[in-house]
């Protein structure tokens, strides 16, 4: 709209009425949805090096979404109940968020859960025919995605309102263990076990924090709580869709704050951190340990409630960096062996099946280098979101989160992108699981924390 002005007076309230609109425009908003992402029955669910068809629902899965919008730069953060989201899926998502959206495309964060009872994605890997991510249905929901994606990431920019943003840390170390242990033989065991007698003691920690960023309407509506928290989702299983224990927080918080709330869950390091308490003899998979799993975290962001702090600045900055990974090192022999493993499948030994299907990925590559981006979102000089392209250790991440110059700074596992597991680089020598999977040389996590960590810097306001 025009406005005319003919009269002293008309130009005095002119001014004033500039004043107004230049404060309301730096004034922060936020906005926020959910997009159902459930595949249909039969799809063949991920997770694991075998194909299982999903023959029913436990709770439905999403692409959550928030738009943040501070007058001047919009971002948006996605999180899907998913075990991982191949960097074109990202890509198109992305792509499609620019069309429908002001919001650019290099402002958007996607990232998945890793929940092991979604569906299984095309990563354009060999391991995709032994799970099934090539069958039909596969291929309808990877081809369906990305515009679901685009439109929890429209539906949240429509909704933005006046927003006000408060922060607060909860610390719980009670369930969430680090999956590799030193064996009374000098070895490092995965998953030993429970009250196995040869285990020494943890090989390295893991991250009792859980970071919540509360947003609320300006009437104190509640609108968001983000929590982020290291844990691997890997409690429910089965073979029916499931959210995991992120799903269980999110009913938890609903009847705390009321359902209209979007409690969006990300995934902190914890590529070498599950939930089995090896010193506990009960079992520990099922709905029901995903429910008391996501019920003892919601009660640590209860907690957190009665300390939020509120953000005094809601300036917001956003930057990525593409970083390149070099490949670890793969012989004729063991490639030759690699198809033969492969050619057995599920009569093979499991760890033989890893190590086979991260030579026949690195080897495909041909020499080429990994091209993974990390990106920093960040709100005033109080909280700031990492990305990080994989399952990073849990080491390298507390050390990005002691030296980021944000007071509170969470780290997005398996965003914009995955290539997966970002081992420390004392671990490559220990070996076992994830280093026998890892498709990037040693010394990956800390090239890519390096990154984060300068990129933090140049945002530092």
């Amino acid at each position: 709209m025009t406005l005319r002005f003919i009269s002293p007076f008309a130009s005095a309230f002119a001014l004033g009425l500039a004043t107004l609109l230049a404060a309301r425009a730096g004034e922060f908003r936020l906005g926020t949805a959910a997009v159902n992402i459930t595949p249909p029955p039969g799809t063949p669910l991920a997770g694991y090096y075998y194909e299982r068809p999903c023959d029913g629902v436990l709770d439905e899965l999403y692409a959550k979404a928030v738009v943040f919008d501070d007058g001047h730069t919009r971002a948006a953060l996605v999180v899907c109940d998913l075990v991982t989201l191949p960097r074109s899926i990202v890509e198109e998502a992305r792509r499609r968020i620019a069309e429908h959206t002001d919001v650019p495309a290099s402002n958007v964060m996607i990232a998945a859960t890793h929940s092991h009872t979604g569906p299984a994605l095309i990563r354009n890997s060999a391991l995709d025919t032994a799970t099934g991510a090539n069958h039909p249905l596969c291929r309808d929901y990877n081809a369906q995605l990305p515009e679901r994606i685009a439109q929890a990431v429209a539906q949240a920019h429509a909704r933005r309102a006046p927003a006000r943003v408060a922060f607060a840390r909860e610390t719980e170390p009670r369930i969430a263990f680090n999956r590799r242990y030193w064996m009374k033989d000098g070895s490092v065991g995965w998953n030993p076990g429970k009250r196995n007698p040869n285990i020494l003691r943890p090989a390295g920690p893991v991250d009792p924090e859980v970071g919540v960023v509360y947003f609320e309407s300006a009437e104190g509506r509640p609108l968001l709580t983000f929590v982020n928290y290291a844990l691997h989702p890997d409690t429910t299983g089965g073979t029916r869709a499931s959210a995991d224990f992120p799903g269980a927080l999110t009913r938890r918080l609903a009847e705390v704050k009321g359902p209209d709330m979007l409690t969006l869950f990300a995934n902190g390091a914890c590529g070498d951190v599950n939930h089995i308490d090896v010193r506990w003899s009960a079992r520990q998979s099922g709905p029901e340990e995903a429910n008391r799993i996501g019920t003892i975290l919601a009660a640590a962001v209860c907690s957190a409630y009665t300390r939020l702090q509120p953000v005094s600045d809601t300036a917001l900055r956003v930057r990525s960096e593409m970083v390149q990974l070099g490949l670890p090192e793969i012989s004729g022999a063991a490639l030759q062996r690699a198809r033969e493993v492969a050619a057995l499948g599920a009569k093979a030994k499991f760890l033989e099946r890893v190590e086979a299907y991260k030579a026949l990925d690195v080897a495909a590559r041909a020499g080429r280098p990994w091209e993974v981006e990390v990106q920093v979102i960040t709100l005033g000089a109080e909280l700031a979101w990492v990305s990080m392209p994989g399952e990073l250790f849990v080491e390298p991440g507390l050390n990005l989160k002691a030296a980021s110059p944000f007071r509170q700074t969470h780290i997005v596992e398996l965003a914009n992108g995955s290539i997966g597991y970002l081992p420390k680089l004392s671990a490559y020598a220990e070996g076992n699981y994830e280093v026998a999977s890892a498709r990037c040389a040693a010394g990956s996590a800390e090239k890519l924390v390096a990154t984060a960590l300068r990129l933090l810097e140049s945002l530092r306001p």
